[in-house]
């Protein structure tokens, strides 16, 4: 199901994105070594639960109901990993996916941070899956398709020696955490649903140092590298408007991916 917002509803989403971007700077702060995946998950949780929020990762329904309020993934952990007693080391990276309900909407939105000093191999997958999704978001304009996001998204990765998963995509977002369309980060320019006015959309570039190629864990919610290299995720929920691509999932005074974050909806 695909669905033009309000103006209204905008507004909404971007409150429900404000305490998402809170909620994830919470996690980021306690990323050190020594600290669990449990514990990143508890600090985002806590920013939910002062606002009277919960995630929609929770109980989401799979092969069992999803235990968590955020996805925790640490080095080759591409995404959904389950927060647990695992403990972060020196050099690892880790990715943190949290969404928000606020009202009955959705926001959702993840990055990828080290911990401690990283490799330069870790340090240019940060990098280059950060600007991925500076790309794409650029091409988020009425009249452009989402083959020309994924397009975009592609051939920079590509440039730059990476890979992009072809099978774990970015969807519209709103009061279902997954709505149509689906976008992935890959494509082919003018091919895909055409873009329009009022969409709001979760993009999210999942970028592999290896190949493409991808497994899932015996947990069977954690999603891997099939060679075990380096992964790395970032997201962000925008909305396409006549003033252009308006991040929903930033805090008023976060200059983040240089983008202005006081456009008008």
């Amino acid at each position: 199901m695909l669905t033009i917002k309000t103006s209204d509803e905008l507004a909404i989403m971007r409150q429900a994105g404000r305490i998402n971007a809170e909620a994830l700077a919470a996690a980021r702060a306690a990323i050190r070594p020594g600290v669990t995946t449990a514990d990143l998950n508890a600090a985002a949780e806590e920013v939910l639960k002062k606002y009277g929020c919960y995630s929609p990762f929770l109980n989401y329904p799979g092969p069992y109901p999803y235990p968590a309020s955020t996805n925790v993934s640490i080095n080759e952990e591409m995404v959904h990993g389950i927060p647990g007693t695992r403990k972060l080391k020196e050099g690892d990276i880790v990715s943190v996916d949290c969404g928000t309900v606020f009202e009955g909407w959705v926001a959702d939105a993840a990055f990828t941070a080290g911990v401690g000093e990283i490799s330069q191999q870790a340090q240019k997958l940060i990098h280059v899956t950060r600007e991925a999704l500076k790309i794409g978001i650029s091409k988020m304009v009425e009249g452009n398709t989402t083959g020309d996001i994924g397009s975009a998204i592609e051939k920079y990765v590509r440039s730059q020696g990476m890979h992009v998963t072809h099978t774990y995509t970015g969807h519209g977002v709103g009061q279902r955490m997954h709505e149509g369309p689906q976008v992935p980060n890959y494509g082919r320019p003018r091919q895909g649903v055409q873009l329009k006015n009022g969409m709001t959309i979760a993009l999210e570039p999942m970028v592999l140092i290896g190949t493409s190629e991808t497994r899932v864990m015996p947990d069977e919610w954690t999603v891997v590298s099939a060679d075990r290299t380096l992964t790395a995720h970032f997201e962000h929920t925008t909305a396409i408007t006549p003033n252009g691509p308006v991040v929903l999932t930033v805090l008023e005074d976060d200059p983040d991916y240089g983008l202005d974050t006081t456009k008008q909806l």
